[in-house]
C-alpha cells in the first residue's frame, strides 16, 4: 500500500468545491457517469482498433444505493485503469484539472452565469461524499487498484482483488447529503441528466411478466421475471439519420421528452450537420396560440447525450425559444459566462445554422403541402412573425411561406396579395392599399363596408403585427397597411371621383360647431362628403396614432411614452345623410343635443366604445323612443 499527498496549492480545495458548486450539488452523479461513459467508449474504440483484445460484449453502468452502509456506488465495465494511470489521472490530472477550473471562477462563479461544470470531473464527487473510494481494473493484464481519499490532500492507493474489467467507485454520503441516498432523488437526477446516454444505466431491478402460452389453461397465472431496470434510452431519435425516422418515430421522441404533453406536435425539423461544427437535433413545433408569453425553456442542450441546461439563450436564436425538442453539440463551450457564450464565433454560426434550416423546413412544407400549412398557420404564426422582426437572415426567406389570411379564411404570400389586390386596392396616388381588422367581431361593420366595395380585407391580429407591418411598409415602396377601422372607407383608399356634398360650405361649418358643442373633446369632428346611404355617424381611430401606441405597448417601437397616452378617436360625419341635415335644421338646442348624443352612443356602440353608466343611460333612452 502506498500513500501520498495530492500535489495541489490550494489547501482548501474541498471547501471550495462544496461552497462553490453550492446550488449544483445534485451535478456530481451526471459527471461520474460522464465518465463511466467515457471510459466505456473508449475500450469500444480501442477495441474496434484492435489495441485491445479484450471482448467489448454489451457493457452497461450501474448505479446502486446502500442506504444501511450510507453509501453510493458507480460502477462500469469501461476501460479501467492501473495503478499508474490512477497516480496520473486521479491524482494530477483530475486534480489540477478542478483546481484550475476553482481558480479561475471561484470569485465570479456564482454571477457569471456557467451553465456547464464539465472541466470538475471527478472531484465533484467531494460535494456529496466525506470519503470516496475507487476501485479498478484496467482492460490491460495488470493488478486492480483501490484509492481511497478522504476530502483531504492525503490519499491511499493499493492492490485490489477485483477481477472484471471496469471501475466502481464508491461514495461515502456525506451527513449533508443524505438525500442522495433516497431512490427517488437519485431517479430523478438519472432521468434528468442520463435520460439519453449512449450506454445503457441499470438502476435496480424490475418485474416482467412473461406472455401466456398458447395452450396454457384458463387458470393459468403469468409467469414473472426479474430484469435489469434499464432507465436510459442510449439511441434517441435525434443521433440517428432523417431517412431511418418516420413520423411516428419523431411523434413518439417528443412524447419521451415530454410525458405530461398530450397534445402532438404540428411538425418537426431535424438537425444534423458535422462541418464546419457538429450539431445534431430535432426541433419541434408545438400549438402556439397569440400569447407572447409562451413558457420558454422547452429546448434541451446536450453535449454528446449528457443533458447540460433547458436553457438555450444565445445558442438558438431567439425567435426559437417557444419550440421545443433538443440540440447537441460538442462544440459549444460549456465553461464560460452568458455573455461569452453568446460573443462565441461557433455558437454564433450554430445560432445562424439553425436559423437558415428551420427557414428551409418550412418552404418545404409550404411547397409541399400548401393546404395543410395554412391549417396550421394560426398556431405557428406568433413565432414565424417575430423571427421576422427578430433576425432579417429568416425576415429574408419568410417572404417564400408567411401567410396573411383574410378574415374570409383565403392566405396569401406578399407577392400573391400585391398581384391580387392592385387593380383594385390602388389608390389615385398608386399606392397599394392592404385593408386589415384586428378583430373580426368588433370590425365587423367596417369590413362589411370594404367588401361591399369589393376589398379584401386581411385578419392580422398578432400582438405584433404594428411592428411587422411597419417594417414590411419600410421595405416594399408604395405600399401600405391600414387598419379598416381608421377612416371611412373613401378615405382609406381614395380614388379619383368625389362625392358631391348636399351642404354649402357655410352649412357645413354651422353644422360642425353645432357638433363640437355635443361631442366629446376626445373625438375630433371630421366632415365628409359620402353615400347618402353611409351610416351618418362612423368613429374611427387614426392609423398612425394608434399603431405607435401599440408599438410602445409592445416594446422595440413606436414613440416614447405613447403607450401611455389615452385613446384618440375620430367622429366622421356623413354630410349627405338625412340625420346630418336634420341636425343642423333642428334650432331647439336641447333636441339637437339629444339627436347628436343618440347618433354618437350608436357609432360607440358598433366600435365596443359604449359602457357602464353611458351604456345604461343609452339603454333607457333608446327605450323612451319607441314606447
Amino acid at each position: 500500500m502506498t500513500t501520498g499527498k495530492i500535489n495541489v496549492s490550494v489547501e482548501n480545495i474541498f471547501p471550495l468545491i462544496k461552497k462553490f458548486l453550492y446550488n449544483d450539488h445534485e451535478i456530481f452523479l451526471r459527471e461520474l457517469i460522464s465518465n463511466g461513459t467515457d471510459a466505456t467508449l473508449k475500450l469500444k474504440h480501442l477495441t474496434n482498433i484492435g489495441e485491445a483484445k479484450v471482448e467489448y460484449g454489451n457493457p452497461i453502468l450501474e448505479v446502486k444505493i446502500d442506504k444501511e452502509g450510507k453509501k453510493l456506488h458507480i460502477i462500469d465495465q469501461g476501460i479501467g485503469m492501473t495503478s499508474e494511470e490512477v497516480e496520473k489521472y486521479i491524482n494530477q490530472l483530475a486534480f489540477s484539472g478542478a483546481e484550475e477550473f476553482l481558480e479561475k471562477y471561484k470569485d465570479t462563479a456564482k454571477d457569471s452565469g456557467i451553465i456547464g461544470h464539465f472541466g470538475l470531473g471527478f472531484y465533484s464527487a467531494f460535494m456529496v461524499a466525506s470519503k470516496v473510494e475507487i476501485i479498478t481494473k484496467s482492460y490491460k493484464d495488470e493488478p486492480a487498484a483501490h484509492w481511497i481519499c478522504d476530502g483531504s490532500p492525503e490519499f491511499s492507493l493499493e492492490p485490489a482483488d477485483k477481477t472484471t474489467r471496469g471501475t466502481e467507485i464508491i461514495l461515502h454520503i456525506a451527513e449533508d447529503s443524505l438525500e442522495f441516498l433516497e431512490e427517488h432523488k437519485i431517479k430523478e437526477l438519472l432521468n434528468k441528466y442520463n435520460k439519453f446516454m449512449p450506454i445503457p444505466i441499470k438502476f435496480g431491478t424490475k418485474t416482467n411478466t412473461l406472455p401466456k402460452p398458447e395452450d396454457a389453461p384458463e387458470d393459468y397465472v403469468n409467469e414473472t421475471v426479474e430484469i435489469d431496470n434499464i432507465i436510459n434510452n442510449p439511441n434517441p431519435a435525434w443521433t440517428k439519420q432523417p431517412a431511418d425516422l418516420n413520423e411516428e418515430d419523431y411523434k413518439t421522441f417528443y412524447h419521451e421528452l415530454y410525458p405530461m404533453q398530450f397534445e402532438e406536435p404540428l411538425f418537426n425539423i431535424h438537425l444534423n450537420v458535422d462541418y464546419p461544427f457538429n450539431l445534431t437535433g430535432i426541433l419541434y413545433f408545438p400549438k402556439l396560440g397569440s400569447d407572447m408569453q409562451i413558457q420558454k425553456d422547452k429546448i434541451q442542450l446536450y453535449q454528446n447525450q449528457v443533458f447540460v441546461t433547458d436553457n438555450v439563450e444565445g445558442i438558438v436564436p431567439e425567435f426559437l425559444m417557444m419550440l421545443r425538442g433538443v440540440v447537441d453539440s460538442p462544440d459549444i463551450p460549456l465553461n464560460v459566462s452568458r455573455s461569452g457564450l453568446q460573443a462565441d464565433g461557433a455558437v454564433k454560426k450554430i445560432s445562424n445554422y439553425i436559423t437558415r434550416k428551420v427557414a428551409d423546413k418550412l418552404k418545404t412544407l409550404f411547397t409541399e403541402n400548401r393546404a395543410d400549412f395554412e391549417a396550421k398557420w394560426n398556431d405557428i404564426k406568433i413565432v414565424l412573425e417575430y423571427g421576422m422582426l427578430s433576425e432579417d437572415k429568416f425576415y429574408e426567406k419568410a417572404g417564400a411561406f408567411v401567410l396573411y389570411p383574410t378574415v374570409n379564411d383565403k392566405y396569401f404570400t406578399l407577392d400573391e396579395l400585391k398581384e391580387n389586390l392592385k387593380d383594385t386596392q390602388t389608390d389615385k396616388d398608386g399606392k397599394l392599399v392592404i385593408l386589415y381588422a384586428g378583430n373580426k367581431e368588433a370590425q365587423h361593420a367596417y369590413i362589411e363596408t370594404a367588401e361591399e366595395k369589393g376589398y379584401q380585407v386581411l385578419l392580422l391580429d398578432s400582438p405584433i403585427i404594428s411592428h411587422l407591418i411597419q417594417k414590411l411598409e419600410a421595405d416594399n415602396q408604395n405600399l401600405t397597411f391600414v387598419r379598416v377601422d381608421s377612416d371611412h372607407i373613401d378615405n382609406l383608399i381614395k380614388k379619383e371621383e368625389t362625392t358631391i356634398s348636399k351642404l354649402s360650405d357655410e352649412e357645413k361649418e354651422s353644422l360642425k360647431t353645432s357638433l363640437e358643442t355635443f361631442v366629446p373633446k376626445t373625438y375630433t369632428v371630421q366632415l365628409e362628403a359620402l353615400d347618402s346611404q353611409a351610416a351618418p355617424f362612423i368613429i374611427t381611430q387614426p392609423e398612425f396614432m394608434r399603431r405607435m401606441k401599440e408599438m410602445s405597448q409592445t416594446g422595440g417601437g413606436g414613440m416614447f411614452g405613447m403607450g401611455n397616452m389615452p385613446e384618440m378617436y375620430n367622429l366622421v360625419v356623413n354630410t349627405n345623410s338625412p340625420l346630418a341635415s336634420t341636425i343642423l335644421s333642428t334650432e331647439d338646442k336641447t333636441a339637437q343635443e339629444s339627436l347628436v348624443k343618440q347618433a354618437l352612443d350608436l357609432a360607440k356602440l358598433s366600435q365596443n366604445l359604449l359602457k357602464g353608466e353611458a351604456l345604461t343611460a343609452f339603454v333607457k333612452r333608446s327605450f323612451e323612443l319607441i314606447k
